[in-house]
């Protein structure tokens, strides 16, 4: 009876195989059913349309607009990404199948890469472990550059410019296909000034620090960024290698680092963009070859790569502590570099989509400076996978997966290179002992699509891991930079995450619906707990590990007015409990408030495909905190937005133009850590765009 009534249910649920128009991009709802029965996780994807006109500060800021999706911003051009309310290295960055490895774990800068290269991108929410391993638990970012040309010659050319701190910048790329081989060659180069907040003073501790022109000094910066693709394409056959180089560097807001600008003989207020200490510079160079082998229903892919990322904080030789004055202002310098290799086969065998992968990254790290946070390590992944996926028909599938995981890490032991007293006498304080671990885990997810009609539900269980970083084993310094003191645990356990997640969407030509509820545990969540201690007179944060309850949901409703006319509405909520420890009962530190945001657009023919919008952003007040953590009031604030898109022959000219914060609101991140010192969010900002494609 009940295989009867199932096949009912199935047969009722049949797919038109209708087309819809979406600007200049036509789209059939049988590739849109393709897309959503090929993963029961939920996931959005975006291309190179939406991240042009959703142009802002950063990649980051320009996703930002999909729910779930949050940018952490430190700084006017420095921005990290979150989803539902997890980041850092519980998120993986992964570009063309290879993860970033920059230095994730720090707050005060952002993703190593060129947005303007970015052809497409895919956020997937939720723990994704069984694909990318540890450090997915939160979920994926993938970005792809190395799309194959069409043309025997394309390119683009964009300027953009930012008023709130005067950015001005300039992307250019060309490429082109001659027979069976392609190239393509990005550049870019940003240049910004100190960005204003709409308050003419803020208050660090007891100190009430002046503004000069509402401006925050000694936040300007520049980026440079470079990249070189070269690829083979056949009829099954296609392999690439990729280079590219991105360098930034940017001031730290000077009365934040420690104060010093009251000592310091530096102007800082002689130029909005000259970058004086402290500042820090970055650079980050990877080299990538991604190959893939199709032969019928079997497909085999291979990525290599190789990173190196060199990072260096500068700041005024002062003496701290017992610390003597030292020689230059490198108080800081991590250089790390990463080998990584990827394969995966697929195959096709009748309704079964089978996929088997191993993966392995080794990595290692040197310090410098005359500052300490981290020490030297070297850490080692190994991991294998199995998935399958199962069609019962066009409108069910289901999918499951196994994967192990294996890591080992090595961390060095420091000692400060100036003596300290201590009960007496004088002695060279260790930092950091030397420390081997060893982490294992098997992971496991089981999920399920179905379709019935424009209806389409996801729902996905699964079990993922990750390994605790050597920053969370073994640092122990002042991070001047979020302005506190931090401590390692080195008997932290590797994290596990129990999800369940579920989607259920709707989509016609008149009205879209996504709501995405999600339920995770952790028996073992670490966390950087704040404590009512100082330690050389900053607050101290020590690495923890707690059970911990979250649940949330994201929410999308596209109506489709009339021909012209489009009103979005969206909304995003997330509930942290900590279930024991110190701060059983609490929520855990930084958790993102709930958000909603109500937008209108208005379509129409100017010189081309013409478009004005307008969004209001509301926050609510976030009194769910972890002591000494304060409360955080909501806040709304309006955007405005227009565009063009001219066609002129075998050219495409887009204009797009954004006022964000329109009405100068004050008010404050509950996520940023610029929070801490009194520092409110950037005060109003015109943008523009101007793209030219051929």
């Amino acid at each position: 009876m009940i295989s009867n009534i199932v096949t009912a249910v199935i047969a009722l649920c049949g797919v038109a195989d209708t087309t819809k128009t979406l600007e200049t991009v036509t789209v059939s709802g049988h590739q849109q059913h393709e897309y959503q029965m090929r993963s029961s996780q939920s996931s959005v994807q975006v291309n190179r349309d939406y991240i042009s006109s959703h142009f802002a500060g950063s990649l980051m800021q320009t996703l930002e607009g999909i729910p779930g999706v949050k940018a952490m911003s430190v700084g006017s051009g420095q921005s990290k990404p979150i989803i539902r309310g997890l980041g850092f290295n519980r998120l993986v960055v992964s570009e063309d199948h290879v993860k970033h490895e920059g230095q994730q774990w720090g707050d005060d800068h952002g993703l190593e890469i060129d947005q303007f290269s970015v052809e497409r991108a895919e956020v997937i929410k939720g723990p994704a472990a069984l694909l990318y391993g540890s450090d997915a638990i939160g979920g994926v970012l993938s970005l792809y550059t190395n799309q194959v040309p069409t043309k025997k010659m394309e390119g683009a050319v964009q300027l953009f410019g930012h008023t709130n701190n005067n950015l001005w910048g300039a992307s250019a790329k060309l490429g082109g296909k001659h027979k069976r081989f392609y190239y393509r060659v990005n550049a870019t180069y940003t240049d910004y000034a100190d960005y204003k907040v709409p308050t003419d003073s803020i208050q660090y501790y007891s100190y009430w620090i002046k503004l000069n022109d509402q401006r925050l000094r000694n936040t300007a910066g520049k980026e440079c960024d470079g990249s070189v693709l070269l690829g083979y394409s056949s009829y099954n056959f296609r392999t690439s290698l990729h280079v590219s180089d991105t360098y930034a560097k940017n001031g730290f807001f000077a009365n934040a680092h420690g104060l010093e600008v009251r000592l310091s003989d530096i102007d800082y207020d002689h130029s909005k963009r000259d970058i004086d200490l402290p500042y820090q510079w970055v650079n980050h160079l990877k080299v990538a070859n991604q190959s893939l082998w199709e032969y019928d229903d079997f497909s085999v892919q291979a990525d290599l790569a190789f990173q190196n990322n060199l990072r260096e904080e500068h700041s005024e030789p002062i003496s701290h502590g017992y610390m003597p004055q030292p020689d230059g202002t490198m108080e800081r310098r991590f250089d790390k570099n990463t080998y990584t290799a990827n394969i995966m086969l697929k195959r096709e065998i009748g309704k079964n989509t089978l996929q088997t992968g191993i993966s392995g990254e080794y990595q290692y790290n040197r310090i410098g400076g005359w500052g300490f946070i981290i020490p030297d390590f070297e850490t080692m992944n190994l991991g294998g996978y199995v998935m399958d996926r199962y069609s019962v028909n066009d409108n069910l599938t289901v999918n499951a997966g196994i994967r192990f995981d294996y890591a080992k890490t090595h961390i060095h032991s420091y000692s400060d290179w100036y003596e300290t007293p201590v009960n007496g006498d004088t002695t060279f304080v260790k930092r950091s002992n030397e420390l081997w671990r060893e982490f294992h885990s098997l992971n496991w997810s089981v999920g399920i699509n179905q379709t019935c009609g424009k209806w389409n539900f996801k729902a996905n269980i699964g079990k993922s891991f990750r390994v605790p970083i050597p920053k969370e084993l073994g640092v122990n310094g002042i991070n001047y930079h979020v302005f506190r003191y931090e401590r390692g645990n080195a008997e932290l356990d590797p994290e596990t995450s129990y999800q369940l997640d579920a989607g259920i969407s709707r989509n016609t030509d008149v009205l879209e619906i996504q709501v995405d509820p999600y339920l995770n545990y952790f028996p073992n969540y670490i966390y950087l707990n704040p404590t009512p201690q100082y330690v050389e007179g900053l607050q101290l944060y020590h690495y923890i590990q707690a059970a911990v309850l979250r649940y949330g949901l994201e929410a999308q409703l596209k109506y489709h007015i009339s021909r012209h006319w489009q009103a979005n509405v969206q909304g995003e909520y997330l509930y942290a409990e900590q279930l024991s420890g110190d701060k059983k009962g609490y929520t855990l530190p930084f958790s993102p408030p709930w958000t909603a945001s109500v937008g209108l657009k208005y379509e129409f023919k100017l010189l081309g495909k013409a478009y004005i919008g307008a969004d209001t952003r509301i926050v609510g007040r976030q009194d769910e905190i972890v002591p000494p953590e304060k409360v955080t009031d909501g806040h709304c604030t309006l955007a405005l937005s227009a565009g063009d898109k001219i066609k002129l022959k075998n050219t495409t000219l887009n204009v797009v133009f954004h006022v964000n914060n329109l009405l100068n609101q004050r008010y404050y991140d509950h996520t940023s850590y610029y929070r801490l010192i009194d520092v409110p969010e950037p005060g109003r900002d015109f943008s523009m765009m101007l793209g030219v494609e051929f």
